[in-house]
């Protein structure tokens, strides 16, 4: 049904209202109402094209329980497969998606980088330049996503810090950055462990570098996650 299509693109209107921050109390007001629109079309066992085409935006607002803004904003869907309102967000905010996701890849949600900015410990300015020429290379919004993610997961892997700056310097193999592989390995009380394939025993690795033979249990046996 086109109801889920619809809901998703209001819930994206809301959490971009919600990154471009605009003034508090309007703001609110209208997340509540993309947010409200969205649930109700999520939850409606019918077709919302069907209801518009028997009764119009009046059908919308009766079965939505919405205001006729939302019932047009609907409606300019069904008719347009887009909205206008949609799209002008979507471009305004551009630049703020980009530092937004970049902070949420450091494990910053959007709440805590607002706070983190009105204290001065982010200089969010700082951030504007790069990510303006980040967009400017990737051609949109969500491939300079994308790419942030691949050097994200690549500099985690190896303990590396990383900036939107990062993802310039790594362009060009950007296809190629792969996250340090994690494996579990057996230890025994913090002793390496190795296995003989020939003999079929386990072998504890001593300080000195002896493979003395286990002879524990498989369960005294602890897997560790080594990067």
């Amino acid at each position: 049904m086109i109801n889920q299509t619809i809901a998703k693109i209001l819930k994206e209107m809301a959490e971009l209202l919600d990154i471009k921050g605009a003034a508090a109390k309007s703001t609110a007001f209208r997340k509540f109402n993309y947010q409200k629109a969205a649930k109700a079309l999520n939850g409606l066992d019918k077709d919302i094209a069907l209801v518009y085409q028997e009764s119009g935006v009046a059908g919308i607002k009766k079965a939505l329980v919405v205001g006729d803004k939302m019932a047009q904003k609907i409606a300019e869907y069904l008719k347009k497969k887009k909205i206008k309102d949609y799209e002008k967000l979507k471009a305004d905010t551009a630049i703020q998606q980009i530092i937004t996701h970049y902070f949420e890849t450091k494990g910053l949600s959007l709440e805590e980088l607002k706070r983190n900015a009105r204290k001065k410990k982010i200089v969010y300015s700082r951030f504007t330049k790069p990510a303006k020429q980040l967009l400017e290379l990737a051609g949109s919004v969500e491939k300079a996503k994308e790419t942030i993610t691949k050097v994200a997961q690549w500099a985690k892997s190896r303990g590396l810090d990383y900036a939107i700056e990062t993802v310039f310097k790594k362009w060009l193999e950007i296809d190629r950055l792969k996250p340090k592989e994690i494996v579990k390995k057996p230890f025994y009380q913090e002793k390496p462990m190795w296995w003989s394939e020939t003999k079929k025993m386990w072998y504890v690795i001593s300080d000195n570098g002896e493979f003395l033979e286990f002879a524990g249990k498989e369960s005294e046996i602890e897997w560790k996650l080594v990067k």
